[in-house]
């Protein structure tokens, strides 16, 4: 990698002038790892610096970073110059000088899998090959078609994708409704019983990684379902388990006004973090988790009275809740070496941010760090990166300047953060040096 080539020149060159001591304190004069006056704009733990690497890219969403360093980021909406940006850093500060874009299409899913990028628009995953170290792919017109006709629908659009280590392909395929009504997100419309939607949706269909042609009805096998949507999906290779962060159910007191009060229906239902498995059903439609009770409880289309449980029963229960309506939007589990020891193998999780906490305020618009211990969830989570937002109260998501979307581990192991408003891309890394540490 070229910056690693960088960063083994100036650690050598020092070694040979004064004397080696460590890389750390090498590090300070290198250009790569200088953040900005005001770290890009965000709030950042103590040690933790950012930079903007690139801006104005378009309505970002997920990303993925080569091998190489490249960085590829998938827009929702493809510009004039085309759906897919990427991203070159040729001088080894880190920023990227050299920007080209490609695809006619644009979509949330993004990810490398045998040095092949893969990205998903509603309906489709690609797959994107290269030739050496160019940095558009060779089929850039033209990519494989690895799975096609996934419905395609007007909310939760997004079909967010993982690998595993054992050569398959999981997609998300979220519900297009609330709770599984006849009329959608409507007063008093009854509820679909049994839900005809988790057919094809409100789940996590597998597919074989590598082959191209496949649809969801005859290749496709739905491997874990009640699941309302989950944009934030990952495999988390220090355990072999696929795991997501579901966007729980909305209205609860816009449906059923006599029976949950306004607050009650800003703080529930949790947001629900899962460990996917064969055969799992994690609830969707028939319940939701209620954060003050900490139980799962049956939904009141389907007869709940706010203590029930009884829809419920054979569901598999969270691993870990958030604060309701946060909109997780990615996932990543930290395997580099570059932040603090105490972060491998902790999960990180870009909060989108809310929309319906009225008359509480929004909440979301942050990156947080989930700690694990021994494979599972351990104490509160706390917030890595903060002030993507840019302002003090948010009403609404367009007060919001920036908010985050895709998170990607570089090879170096800085972790790299999209936003989804305007384009905007930082690296944030951890630099051990009090003088700039966040106050």
């Amino acid at each position: 990698m070229k910056y690693s080539n960088l960063l083994l020149a100036t650690f050598l060159s020092s070694c040979l002038l004064s004397g080696c001591s460590s890389p750390t304190e090498t590090a300070s004069d290198d250009p790569y790892f200088i953040g900005d006056e005001d770290k890009g704009g965000l709030i950042l733990g103590t040690g933790f610096q950012s930079y903007v690497i690139a801006e104005d890219l378009g309505r970002a969403r997920h990303l993925a970073v080569r091998e190489n360093g490249d960085i590829y980021v998938n827009l929702r909406e493809a510009n004039d110059q085309g759906g897919i940006a990427a991203l070159r850093d040729t001088d080894g500060d880190g920023r990227a000088d050299e920007i080209e874009y490609f695809s006619d299409f644009g979509g949330t899913g993004m990810a490398f899998y045998d040095g092949n990028l893969y990205a998903s628009n509603d309906s489709t995953v690609f797959r994107y090959s290269f030739i050496g170290d160019n940095l558009l792919p060779e089929n850039a017109e033209a990519p494989d078609t690895i799975v096609s006709g996934l419905p395609v629908q007007t909310s939760h659009a997004a079909k967010s994708f993982t690998f595993d280590d054992k050569g398959y392909l999981y997609v998300n395929i979220g519900a297009p409704s609330n709770a599984c009504q006849e009329q959608d997100r409507t007063k008093g419309s009854p509820a679909m019983d049994p839900c005809p939607l988790l057919e094809r949706h409100g789940g996590v269909w597998r597919f074989d990684a590598s082959k191209i042609g496949q649809t969801q009805m005859e290749d496709g096998y739905r491997y874990s379902t009640g699941i309302r949507n989950a944009v934030a999906l990952q495999f988390n290779p220090l355990d072999g388990h696929v795991y997501a962060v579901q966007h729980g159910r909305d209205m609860l007191n816009g449906l059923f006004p006599d029976m949950y009060t306004t607050e009650e229906s800003v703080e529930q239902p949790a947001e629900e973090m899962f460990r996917l498995s064969d055969g799992a059903d994690f609830g969707w439609p028939y319940c939701y988790f209620d954060g003050a009770q900490n139980k799962r409880l049956t939904a009141p289309e389907y007869g709940g009275d706010k203590q029930s449980s009884d829809r419920c029963e054979g569901t598999v229960a969270p691993i870990a809740t958030f604060e309701a309506h946060m909109a997780p939007n990615d996932l990543l589990f930290y395997t580099g070496d570059q932040f603090p020891e105490s972060y491998k193998g902790t999960a990180l999780i870009a909060f989108h941010g809310s929309w319906n906490r009225a008359p509480l305020g929004q909440k979301g618009y942050f990156v947080a760090m989930q700690p694990f211990e021994n494979g599972d969830p351990s104490g509160e989570y706390q917030i890595l990166a903060d002030g993507f937002a840019g302002v003090d109260k948010i009403e609404a998501p367009s007060d919001a300047k920036h908010r985050p979307t895709g998170l990607a581990l570089a090879p170096d192991g800085t972790v790299i953060i999209s936003d989804s408003v305007t384009g905007k891309i930082w690296r944030v890394f951890y630099k051990e040096d009090n003088t700039m540490a966040s106050k």
